[in-house]
């Protein structure tokens, strides 16, 4: 086995990243070592790329990010028992530590001191990647590997859409992007009644009519209120499923929020959002709930169910497919705002 490896580096606290040949990364007893097939980009990615302020406040170059992928496991630890050379495997990139009050009352994924692989330690833009056998997730050989190395954002999706009842429920999701494409597929497989899909952007609002939204909208030119009110006989949504993170999108969410109806908040603003506590919340009845990551390892059950039901075509938020190593093109095209979900090659030959 080679002793060096290509890998996208962030080298220097400064915008952008570098193709660069590195060690190949080392492994504990505990280890598994994964050769790395797909890999997907993520929002985060372009942060870290573009050196935005979060990005300044949260990585510590050197790094290779990276934290959506599959592969086969090449070697692992003396102690790992669970999974064995070949493997076909993704991961669960939160590392928790096991032992804080959220890690023991089975609140691991938003464990005090996680660690993300890809964030905080060397990720999956790279030939090899390192993970711990604990978050190791051996895959069914019969998901494709181009779904296999988004089963990070997806799970975002399952989380936030099963996080209460959803099945006969009419379901809005506010703000398209992978993630929230997702969540209309999911909420389609798992009986929503109605699924309305809240964008700004016009690729994303194609993109989810692709993804059989019953009614796609852009809150900038329409009146969502109006729509979805009508469409409900006048009661509003059952369901919102906030993956904008903006404040108009948060507001909107709630405005078409129906008596006693669930909002649950996945996506991240920028700053504080004010909302009208008194009518939006209190006075609706209305369940809030903070969304982050996913269920170690609910989540991950759940969405391969679907996958091997095949329940959720997400073909259509792939849009772009290339060589790791052109990797900086992928960001280029993620700030035109025409691309979706990202996929990555070590070994230049996109397909199955």
């Amino acid at each position: 086995m080679p002793e060096k490896m290509v890998a996208i580096v962030k080298p220097e606290p400064r915008p952008g990243a570098e193709v660069r040949e590195v060690p190949k990364p080392q492994f504990g007893p505990r280890d598994v070592l994964v050769k790395v097939k797909v890999a997907s980009v993520c929002g985060t990615d372009l942060h870290i790329y573009n050196w935005d302020q979060w990005a300044q406040n949260r990585i510590h170059p050197p790094l290779v990010p990276g934290h959506e992928f599959c592969g086969h496991i090449a070697a692992i630890g003396d102690e790992v028992t669970t999974v064995k050379e070949g493997d076909f495997v993704s991961a669960e990139m939160h590392v928790n530590c096991g032992k804080c009050f959220q890690c023991r009352t089975g609140q691991a994924h938003i464990c005090r001191f996680v660690k993300i692989i890809g964030v905080d330690a060397d990720g999956a833009f790279a030939e090899y990647v390192t993970i711990p056998e604990s978050n190791i997730w051996k895959l069914d050989p019969a998901i494709p590997a181009d779904y296999a190395s988004i089963l990070d954002p997806l799970g975002n999706a399952v989380h936030t859409a099963l996080a209460g009842e959803i099945a006969a429920c009419s379901v809005a999701v506010v703000g398209c992007g992978p993630i929230g494409l997702f969540s209309i597929a999911v909420a389609r497989a798992v009986g929503a009644t109605q699924v309305f899909a809240l964008e700004v952007n016009e690729h994303r609002r194609k993109i989810a009519r692709q993804m059989k939204a019953d009614y796609v909208i852009d809150p900038s030119r329409e009146n969502a209120k109006e729509i979805v009110m009508n469409a409900t006989d006048g009661i509003g949504v059952d369901v919102v499923l906030e993956m904008s993170g903006k404040t108009p999108g948060i507001k909107a969410g709630f405005d078409i929020l129906r008596l006693g109806g669930r909002v649950s908040l996945l996506g991240i603003p920028s700053k504080p959002v004010e909302l009208d506590f008194a009518n939006d919340l209190i006075f609706k009845g209305a369940t809030v709930q903070g969304i982050n990551g996913r269920l170690m390892y609910k989540t991950w059950y759940q969405m391969q169910a679907l996958l091997k039901a095949g329940k959720l075509d997400l073909n259509p938020v792939i849009t772009d497919r290339m060589p790791m190593t052109d990797f900086s093109k992928g960001m280029d095209r993620l700030k035109t705002g025409e691309a979706s979900k990202i996929l990555l090659y070590p070994n230049g030959i996109a397909k199955n």
